[in-house]
């Protein structure tokens, strides 16, 4: 989606429903698939308007150039196929017919590939480690058909992207739908809760650092995130043993959360403090909604007022619990501090957080020390620790 973004770039996407045939039968499962999977090209950023997007089927040149890409490749070629030879020695292992249940479609699946690749003479082919095998067989009935020809296909190039070469699934093998490990876009909450629930992860305790080398979690998340949040999970996960890392928990209410949500939230944080003390302050925000693709009711001072109160409550082995005026204003902010919070909160460095979703408060010293002084609270001045500082505020 990234590339095809590009000014220079000229890109295709399709719905393979005729790959789909050599392992579903079921021809409304094919249907509700294509139109699952063009969704959720949508759904993460694809342009139609940029891009060729179409459905296989729907160019019948497509199988027309399969047929003479077949007339110009050896069958040896095909023999060495990634997926053929897997069925071949897995058949071979149990004693039966090596080619027992293998299609002539499964066996030709190199050649139709090939076909969609050379049929509008792609360049580059953005694919994974896995599949570099077919990029190479599409070159050779490239430079075939070429030799025999004259000079029609452009013999492509591979373009892997190494930090998701391989993206793990569900149980740490490749994610494919061959496996059904895979996490389905458009799968109700509960069972994709079940589903990310299910992926193992590292078996060290809470607390100690992890290792972002084989960790399915993190390669996924790579695959979506940039490179500075991919390095600050990077960190996350060396820091997990120092709990002067954490310091801060800020706990986002008002988006698509439900009340159960908000309170395992406060339950695993008040468990994660009790094993490590590495929390210095708990912060509650609401969600702010500009800049994003969310759209939800505003949660409202009123929600966020009950959460700041109950996480008072609920957590009482964190020392601080923070107002947050820039996303409530500085009114609500100081009634905060009649609902468990201790601290009214900085100046700028939140308003650079959060300001980019929409908040447009502000507030100077001079106006936070009257907010406090109003309820009766003497102003003081911390440091970044949350320890209390000689200056006046």
């Amino acid at each position: 989606v990234r590339a095809s973004q590009r000014a220079d770039v000229q890109s295709f996407y399709f719905l393979a429903d005729y790959h789909a045939l050599i392992k579903v039968e079921d021809p409304a499962r094919i249907q509700r698939s294509t139109l699952e999977i063009a969704a959720s090209w949508l759904a993460c950023g694809l342009n139609p308007e940029r891009v060729t997007f179409y459905r296989q089927s729907d160019i019948p040149e497509i199988p027309e150039l399969t047929w003479f890409l077949t007339c110009v490749l050896g069958k040896g070629v095909l023999n060495r196929a990634h997926a053929y030879k897997a069925s071949v020695d897995k058949n071979t292992a149990a004693g039966i017919d090596p080619d027992a249940d293998v299609s002539a479609g499964l066996f030709m699946y190199p050649v139709l590939m090939g076909a969609d690749i050379l049929m509008f003479n792609a360049h580059k082919v953005p694919v994974g480690r896995d599949q570099i095998q077919h990029i190479e067989m599409a070159r050779d009935m490239a430079n075939s058909f070429n030799h025999r020809y004259g000079e029609h296909f452009v013999p492509p190039e591979a373009e892997i992207e190494e930090s998701v070469a391989t993206l793990p699934g569900l149980d740490g093998r490749k994610m494919s739908k061959s496996y059904d490990n895979t996490i389905p876009l458009f799968a109700p909450r509960a069972q994709l809760q079940k589903l990310i629930g299910g992926i193992v992860t590292d078996s060290r305790a809470p607390g100690e650092p992890k290792a972002v080398e084989g960790s399915a979690l993190f390669q996924i998340y790579q695959a979506f995130a940039t490179p500075a949040e991919t390095d600050g999970l990077r960190q996350a996960y060396a820091d997990a043993g120092r709990p002067e890392a954490w310091r801060l928990d800020r706990h986002n209410v008002g988006h698509v959360e439900t009340a159960e949500d908000r309170v395992e939230h406060l339950q695993r944080l008040r468990d994660l403090q009790d094993e490590t003390k590495g929390f210095t302050a708990f912060i509650c925000w609401t969600f702010q909604e500009e800049n994003t693709r969310l759209r939800v009711e505003p949660a409202g001072a009123h929600a966020y007022l009950r959460t700041q109160a109950l996480a008072r409550i609920f957590l009482d082995n964190f020392d601080n619990v923070q107002s947050s005026w820039v996303t409530q204003g500085p009114k609500i902010g100081q009634v905060a501090l009649q609902h468990g919070a201790n601290d009214l909160g900085s100046i700028m460095l939140e308003e650079n957080v959060v300001s980019s979703a929409g908040t447009r408060y502000r507030m100077t010293v001079p106006e936070m020390r009257q907010l406090i002084s109003e309820l009766g609270y003497e102003p003081r001045q911390r440091d970044n620790e949350y320890r209390l500082m000689n200056l006046p505020a």
